[in-house]
Protein backbone atom coordinates (compact mmCIF):
# COMPACT_ATOMS: atom_id res chain seq x y z
CA UNK A 1 0.00 0.00 0.00
CA UNK A 2 1.58 3.80 -0.72
CA UNK A 3 -0.41 6.39 1.39
CA UNK A 4 0.49 9.86 0.35
CA UNK A 5 0.83 12.53 3.09
CA UNK A 6 1.85 15.98 2.37
CA UNK A 7 5.32 15.49 2.90
CA UNK A 8 5.87 12.36 1.29
CA UNK A 9 5.27 8.76 0.32
CA UNK A 10 4.48 6.32 3.10
CA UNK A 11 4.99 2.42 1.72
CA UNK A 12 3.40 0.08 3.85
CA UNK A 13 3.60 -3.91 3.99
CA UNK A 14 0.01 -5.58 5.29
CA UNK A 15 -0.27 -8.98 7.52
CA UNK A 16 -2.57 -11.03 5.33
CA UNK A 17 -2.18 -14.18 6.77
CA UNK A 18 -2.49 -12.27 10.59
CA UNK A 19 -5.15 -10.20 10.13
CA UNK A 20 -7.14 -11.36 6.81
CA UNK A 21 -10.48 -9.60 7.63
CA UNK A 22 -8.91 -6.53 8.82
CA UNK A 23 -6.41 -5.80 5.39
CA UNK A 24 -9.59 -6.75 3.31
CA UNK A 25 -11.01 -4.17 4.68
CA UNK A 26 -8.68 -1.50 4.52
CA UNK A 27 -7.51 -2.70 0.97
CA UNK A 28 -11.43 -2.05 -0.02
CA UNK A 29 -11.94 1.27 1.72
CA UNK A 30 -8.27 2.24 0.59
CA UNK A 31 -9.16 1.42 -2.91
CA UNK A 32 -12.26 2.82 -3.35
CA UNK A 33 -10.51 6.01 -2.43
CA UNK A 34 -12.63 6.37 0.75
CA UNK A 35 -9.27 7.52 2.96
CA UNK A 36 -8.40 10.32 0.50
CA UNK A 37 -8.63 13.53 2.35
CA UNK A 38 -9.21 11.98 6.32
CA UNK A 39 -7.59 13.85 8.81
CA UNK A 40 -5.51 12.68 11.34
CA UNK A 41 -7.99 13.62 14.21
CA UNK A 42 -5.94 11.88 17.17
CA UNK A 43 -1.99 12.54 17.02
CA UNK A 44 -0.56 11.80 20.11
CA UNK A 45 3.48 12.63 20.37
CA UNK A 46 5.00 9.20 21.77
CA UNK A 47 2.22 7.29 20.90
CA UNK A 48 -0.01 6.85 17.82
CA UNK A 49 -1.56 8.90 15.08
CA UNK A 50 -5.30 8.02 14.50
CA UNK A 51 -6.94 8.54 11.28
CA UNK A 52 -9.76 6.42 9.32
CA UNK A 53 -12.89 8.13 10.18
CA UNK A 54 -14.08 8.21 7.18
CA UNK A 55 -17.80 9.18 7.80
CA UNK A 56 -17.03 12.71 9.90
CA UNK A 57 -13.15 12.93 9.12
CA UNK A 58 -12.99 13.17 5.34
CA UNK A 59 -12.29 17.15 4.63
CA UNK A 60 -13.33 16.50 1.34
CA UNK A 61 -16.90 15.74 2.02
CA UNK A 62 -20.25 17.79 3.35
CA UNK A 63 -19.99 15.59 6.14
CA UNK A 64 -16.80 16.84 7.56
CA UNK A 65 -16.89 17.90 11.01
CA UNK A 66 -13.52 17.77 13.24
CA UNK A 67 -15.68 17.70 16.17
CA UNK A 68 -17.14 14.28 15.13
CA UNK A 69 -14.10 13.44 13.95
CA UNK A 70 -13.08 10.22 15.47
CA UNK A 71 -16.61 9.10 16.18
CA UNK A 72 -17.39 7.88 12.96
CA UNK A 73 -16.50 4.59 10.66
CA UNK A 74 -17.61 3.49 6.99
CA UNK A 75 -21.32 2.10 5.82
CA UNK A 76 -19.13 -1.52 5.84
CA UNK A 77 -20.19 -3.65 9.39
CA UNK A 78 -17.59 -3.92 12.51
CA UNK A 79 -15.00 -6.51 12.13
CA UNK A 80 -14.49 -8.95 14.88
CA UNK A 81 -10.95 -8.85 16.26
CA UNK A 82 -8.35 -10.54 15.08
CA UNK A 83 -5.83 -10.18 18.25
CA UNK A 84 -1.96 -11.61 17.55
CA UNK A 85 0.90 -11.79 18.83
CA UNK A 86 2.43 -8.62 16.61
CA UNK A 87 4.32 -6.20 18.89
CA UNK A 88 2.94 -2.98 18.89
CA UNK A 89 5.95 -0.97 17.98
CA UNK A 90 6.97 2.28 15.73
CA UNK A 91 5.55 2.08 12.69
CA UNK A 92 2.80 -0.59 13.04
CA UNK A 93 -0.57 0.34 11.89
CA UNK A 94 -3.38 -1.17 14.28
CA UNK A 95 -7.50 -0.84 14.02
CA UNK A 96 -9.01 1.28 16.19
CA UNK A 97 -11.91 0.58 17.93
CA UNK A 98 -14.56 1.41 21.16
CA UNK A 99 -14.48 -1.09 24.36
CA UNK A 100 -15.62 -3.83 22.52
CA UNK A 101 -13.17 -5.63 21.17
CA UNK A 102 -15.37 -6.35 18.38
CA UNK A 103 -15.97 -2.71 16.76
CA UNK A 104 -13.68 -2.01 14.81
CA UNK A 105 -14.20 -0.83 11.20
CA UNK A 106 -12.39 1.87 9.44
CA UNK A 107 -10.14 4.01 11.86
CA UNK A 108 -6.66 2.90 12.57
CA UNK A 109 -3.73 4.49 14.03
CA UNK A 110 0.25 4.57 12.97
CA UNK A 111 2.46 3.94 16.17
CA UNK A 112 5.09 6.56 16.74
CA UNK A 113 6.66 4.11 19.53
CA UNK A 114 6.78 1.13 21.34
CA UNK A 115 3.11 0.37 22.90
CA UNK A 116 3.20 -2.72 24.51
CA UNK A 117 0.15 -2.04 26.76
CA UNK A 118 -2.10 -2.74 22.89
CA UNK A 119 -0.48 -5.85 22.41
CA UNK A 120 -3.08 -8.24 21.97
CA UNK A 121 -5.90 -5.74 22.56
CA UNK A 122 -5.86 -4.21 19.07
CA UNK A 123 -6.22 -5.98 15.45
CA UNK A 124 -2.33 -4.76 14.45
CA UNK A 125 -2.98 -5.28 10.33
CA UNK A 126 0.77 -4.11 8.93
CA UNK A 127 3.67 -1.66 9.08
CA UNK A 128 5.15 1.26 7.71
CA UNK A 129 8.20 0.09 5.69
CA UNK A 130 9.30 3.41 3.97
CA UNK A 131 8.62 7.01 5.11
CA UNK A 132 8.45 6.48 9.05
CA UNK A 133 9.98 10.10 8.98
CA UNK A 134 6.92 11.59 7.18
CA UNK A 135 4.70 9.81 9.53
CA UNK A 136 6.72 11.35 11.70
CA UNK A 137 6.36 14.59 10.86
CA UNK A 138 2.07 14.73 11.10
CA UNK A 139 1.21 17.77 13.30
CA UNK A 140 0.72 16.60 16.76
CA UNK A 141 -2.59 17.48 18.80
CA UNK A 142 -3.14 18.81 22.02
CA UNK A 143 -3.12 17.78 25.29
CA UNK A 144 -4.11 13.95 26.93
CA UNK A 145 -7.02 13.50 24.12
CA UNK A 146 -4.37 14.25 21.21
CA UNK A 147 -7.26 16.53 19.28
CA UNK A 148 -5.83 18.46 16.32
CA UNK A 149 -6.55 21.74 15.31
CA UNK A 150 -5.95 22.19 11.42
CA UNK A 151 -5.15 18.69 11.20
CA UNK A 152 -2.82 16.78 8.69
CA UNK A 153 -4.79 14.40 6.25
CA UNK A 154 -4.34 11.47 3.61
CA UNK A 155 -4.21 12.96 0.17
CA UNK A 156 -4.32 9.46 -0.92
CA UNK A 157 -4.26 5.74 0.14
CA UNK A 158 -4.11 2.95 -2.34
CA UNK A 159 -2.77 -0.52 -3.60
CA UNK A 160 0.66 -0.21 -5.04
CA UNK A 161 -0.08 -0.49 -8.97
Amino acid sequence: MIMKLKDGEVKIKLFSEIAPNHVKRFKTLADSHQYDGVVFHRVIDGFMAQSGDIEFGNSTNDKFDLAKAGTGGSDLPDLKAEFSNISHEKGILSMARSTDPNSANSQFFICFADAPHLDRNYTAFGKVIEGMEFVDRIKRGEGSSGSVSNPDKIISLSSLQ
